[in-house]
């Protein structure tokens, strides 16, 4: 139902997109770059360090905004018509894109799909069925953030083949720093005995694959509903049961249950970083680092 609502009104908003083009007042392009659309922070990191001084990025869903509740207006299809590039996640996460790039009628759009080609993680069951098959948090991984680097490198390319060289380049640069945060954590995890934290939102799970970790967590993999009673109660004897010190949760998330959990059990409640949105005037590498030195000091200390 929320797919179609989404496709409604991507139609009725088209409408307006001439008049919207007209009197967006945004600035004018700097004709030197090529002109780059995002949709979230991450991907926007990721694309500037690519791209360097040869594209100018804009990112279409607000600072503060929850990227799977996210409806697309009339702005973003004009900007989206303006654009060179449009880079987007994939995998369910911005369900409105397909539609998006249909009615922006851009036939010179280069589409790069940052979780192609990629290993992907399945949904199952209740998930599944509303929102796809495939776990989309495919950046909040070293190893899923090299596969998105490199794809955004090739559109980059594609949409500016003179400059090939220099997008792979910094592709290569870029993706050699997480290889080398990678490897400073992958034995540090693998030393360790018990491998199980707690989050508020079930967004971790390329990272625990990168790690060997498993995620429990409070909300599903689409921060949606409340844990019931039982969950809940599974939830605090669980923290009990391995001594859990630490429950995260995200800045822009609802932590209240998250805090209640850590009240019941004693233990502390931390930020854990998903990159959809600035955070704390940090890098998306000092963010991931961040992530990995946290959760590896609340495992350690179990």
């Amino acid at each position: 139902m929320k797919k179609i609502i989404s496709l409604l009104l991507i139609m009725s908003i088209s409408i307006s997109l001439a008049a919207c083009k007209e009197s967006s007042g945004e600035k004018e392009k700097d004709g030197s770059k090529i002109y780059v659309s995002v949709t979230f922070d991450a991907l926007a990191e990721f694309t500037k360090a690519v791209g360097q001084d040869k594209v100018e990025v804009a990112t279409i869903i607000p600072a503060g905004t929850e990227p799977h509740d996210f409806e697309p207006k009339a702005a973003d299809i004009a900007r989206l018509s303006d654009s060179e590039v449009f880079v987007y996640n994939g995998l369910g996460m911005e369900a409105w894109a397909e539609e998006t790039i249909a009615a922006a009628e851009n036939n010179s759009l280069t589409v790069v799909i940052a979780s192609e080609h990629a290993d992907t993680l399945k949904n199952s069951g209740e998930e599944a069925d509303e929102h796809g098959a495939y776990d989309p948090h495919l950046w909040l991984s070293i190893k899923g953030a090299q596969t998105q680097v490199r794809n955004i490198a090739d559109g980059l390319a594609s949409a500016d083949p003179e400059n090939k060289a220099f997008y792979e380049k910094n592709a290569d640069s870029y993706i050699a720093e997480l290889e080398t945060l990678f490897q400073e954590y992958k034995g540090k995890f693998d030393s360790l005995e018990n491998k199980n934290f707690v989050t508020g939102h079930a967004a971790f799970n390329y990272f625990c694959r990168d790690f060997g970790l498993v995620q429990n967590s409070v909300a599903d993999i689409f921060a949606e509903g409340e844990p019931g009673t039982k969950q809940l109660a599974d939830l605090v004897d669980y923290c009990r049961e391995n001594n859990v010190t630490t429950i995260f949760a995200e800045e822009t998330g609802n932590a209240d249950i998250s805090r209640t959990l850590a009240k019941e059990v004693g233990a502390d409640v931390q930020t854990i970083y998903t990159m959809e949105n600035p955070e704390d005037g940090k890098t998306y590498l000092e963010r991931m680092r961040d992530n990995c030195l946290n959760v590896y000091e609340s495992l350690s200390v179990q």
